[in-house]
């Protein structure tokens, strides 16, 4: 049996995984569709992940029956005729319990059931999932990593080692790690306790990453001993039904190439969509040679640009093929139709319609309209400047100035914009292939409706037309706005709107900071209380080891004179910044071991609060500034916190602040962080 830190023996070099996770599966035709164009690009890996096969997550004990096990082996052989590495993925975070020899044996049942039907590659999934520990494990696992890194390594060796095992962990992205990737313990046990055959999946700094960088990756292989597999949720979208991503796989420089395991896009829901996202994927892999041929440049090797053009130059004839599925029906419709149809207009009669046949050029506009997440494409971002601009400029619309010359000017090419918008959307409509049409159907009609009430809006400004009763009405039709349940509470919530080209004027909010007084006690033991709640997980707080600064902010112990302050905004008191000068007496207190070297460095203990209607965080760091301002003046070297590792809300305040790091302090309870500075 291998230990960790004991390397498996290689029999040659290992492939560069490249690929496509899958996390939808309706049916068979769109994975087939998936692995025939992977192969077709060079793409050599399909990770089986699909929210839909609830026996995938949901009720992973279960196995599969004589039906879905077909399906599956389908699959499975499908990936093998394409030469294409089907990996199995299966995800018990959500119930498992890791110390019960039962649950690990039940896991082997339904993974050796896989490998039965055909499957050689695995995955361990363990995302988005709570990470306390129900007793039992506490008392098997000294911490959660601990826990699933026990159960990866006995699967995985009960599998026989395979050459392909892939491990995802809870904290996937460096914004789920605490207090940074370089410094998380959670981290820090999976890359020493997995074994070293075992790949682990990564998504870059966020779940959604606008950039990955060499710096990033290294600081991560360094600390799970091994280059990651990129989980890469650039194209992904199902987290917003109404959003849709047609742009190039982009902003992960090809110098990530050897640095990297491999990269698994995984990307829109609708399978035919997806043309664009694998397609340039398998573009960017390709520049791996000119990276090992020693070409550092960063751009001289992909162009995102370039690589969509290659795409959808390609798309375009899966759009126009009639032996596409569902495009030899279409066209034997149309010819049927055509045949039975003797209908000539004359002079003063409507022709007939007709449609033009797709171009590239649709193709781009349509990219542009569904970029990415983080930017829009040329068009659509030319297209909400110019409506900005007219908007903005609408009172000179029909003056008769020069002024008012730019302003028709400008809303006739708007109105063009918007019109070959229109026109696109017809072809698309009438394009061969119906497949692809479906599944892009509700988003086109989508953007043909939003470029319509704008079009007629500024029609409107110039006076081109009637005021549209649609756009003046404080009680319009359900078809003139975008709604839902879901809409409404997210345009109620502080941030929506942050990733909108153009944003609204923020809302003005007035606070005052001030010292505290003794009558301030109960409002600070209000906001306390409140937080502590807030922040109740499995475990009840009774039961969790107290910190220090407790007792400051219940009022058992009084902060020290002038170093506390309060935060207030129109409704009342919202926040504080309490501080006591010497810690000791209150470490002493609760019987907490801190040795005299911590507190030389750190003699200080201060605790922060602040309620969440207070989204704007320049308030907090200005009575923190006033906080620490005040300490130093009484004599203070330097300030220390405690907080729990589940307040990820406070740990990140401080962390962002940039003074505090992390101070390593020995007899700290388990769940508990400490951070400090120097003044």
């Amino acid at each position: 049996m291998l230990k960790p830190g004991k390397a498996k023996p290689q029999t040659g070099t290992r492939r560069f995984i490249s690929g496509v996770v899958e996390g939808e599966q309706t049916g068979t035709s769109g994975p087939d569709w998936t692995i025939s164009r992977e192969q077709k690009w060079g793409l050599n890996t399909y990770l089986y992940a699909p929210k839909d096969d609830y026996k995938h997550r949901m009720y992973w004990r279960d196995l599969y029956s004589a039906e879905e096990a077909e399906q599956l082996m389908a699959l499975i052989s499908a990936a093998k005729k394409h030469n294409v590495e089907f990996i199995y993925a299966i995800s018990p975070g959500l119930d498992v319990t890791f110390s019960n020899p039962k649950e690990v044996a039940t896991l082997k049942r339904k993974l050796d059931q896989v490998r039965g039907l055909g499957c050689r590659s695995f995955s361990l999934l363990f995302d988005d999932i709570e990470t306390e520990m129900c007793l039992a494990d506490k008392e098997a696992f000294s911490s959660f990593a601990h826990a699933q890194a026990a159960i990866t390594n006995e699967v995985y060796q009960h599998l026989g080692e395979p050459e392909t095992f892939l491990f995802c962990p809870t904290d996937y992205c460096a914004a789920f790690c605490t207090p940074n990737v370089s410094q998380s313990s959670y981290l820090h046990t999976v890359g020493d306790k997995l074994l070293p055959g075992i790949d682990i999946l990564w998504t870059g700094p966020k779940v959604v990453s606008h950039k990955i960088s060499v710096e990033s990756i290294e600081e991560v292989s360094s600390v799970l001993k091994r280059a990651p597999v990129i989980w890469d949720n650039i194209h992904a979208n199902d987290y917003d039904p109404q959003r849709l991503f047609l742009g190039p796989f982009k902003d992960r420089p090809t110098g990530l190439i050897p640095k990297l395991r491999g990269v698994l896009t995984n990307p829109n829901c609708e399978f035919y969509p997806n043309f664009v996202a694998i397609h340039t994927l398998a573009t960017w892999c390709k520049s791996a040679a000119d990276v090992e041929m020693g070409n550092e440049e960063q751009d001289s090797c992909y162009s995102p640009q370039e690589a969509l053009t290659l795409a959808l130059t390609d798309w375009l004839q899966e759009f126009l093929s009639t032996d596409q599925p569902g495009g030899a029906r279409q066209a034997c419709i149309k010819k049927e139709s055509s045949d039975e149809s003797s209908y000539v207009p004359g002079p003063g009669d409507n022709p007939l319609y007709t449609a033009e046949p797709l171009t590239l050029d649709d193709l781009k506009l349509l990219s542009d309209l569904f970029y990415l997440p983080y930017e829009h494409g040329h068009t659509a971002q030319t297209m909400l400047q110019e409506l900005d601009w007219l908007k903005n400029h609408s009172l000179v619309a029909t003056a008769d100035t020069d002024e008012s010359a730019e302003w028709c000017s400008r809303a006739k090419q708007f109105d063009d914009m918007c019109e070959k918008v229109v026109q696109m959307f017809n072809r698309l409509s009438n394009a061969p292939n119906r497949n692809i049409l479906y599944d892009l159907y509700n988003y086109i009609c989508d953007i043909k409706s939003g470029v319509g009430l704008a079009r007629a809006y500024i029609k409107t400004l110039g006076r081109q037309d009637k005021p549209s009763a649609q756009l003046m009405n404080d009680d319009p039709e359900p078809w003139g706005f975008r709604g839902g349940l879901s809409g409404e509470f997210q345009r109620m919530l502080p941030g929506h709107g942050n990733r909108d080209l153009f944003k609204h004027p923020p809302m003005t909010a007035v606070y005052w900071i001030r010292l505290y007084c003794p009558e301030d006690k109960m409002e600070v033991q209000r906001i306390f209380s409140e937080m502590q709640r807030a922040g109740e997980g499995k475990v009840p707080l009774m039961t969790q080891p107290p910190l220090i600064s407790d007792g400051l902010s219940t009022g058992e112990i009084p902060p020290s004179p002038l170093c506390a302050f309060i935060l207030e905004d129109e409704m009342g008191v919202c926040g504080y910044a309490l501080a006591l000068t010497d810690a000791k007496p209150a470490a002493a207190k609760i019987k907490r071991e801190i040795s005299d070297s911590v507190f030389a460095d750190f003699p200080t203990l201060i605790t922060t609060q602040v309620l969440p209607r207070v989204t704007d965080p320049s308030p907090a760091k200005r009575m923190i500034g006033q906080l620490l301002s005040s300490i130093r003046s009484s004599g203070s070297t330097g300030v220390f916190c405690e907080l729990r590792q589940s307040d990820r809300r406070m740990i990140d305040f401080y962390t962002k602040l940039g003074s505090f790091k992390p101070v390593k302090v020995a007899g700290l309870p388990q769940d508990v962080l400490a951070m400090g500075t120097s003044l």
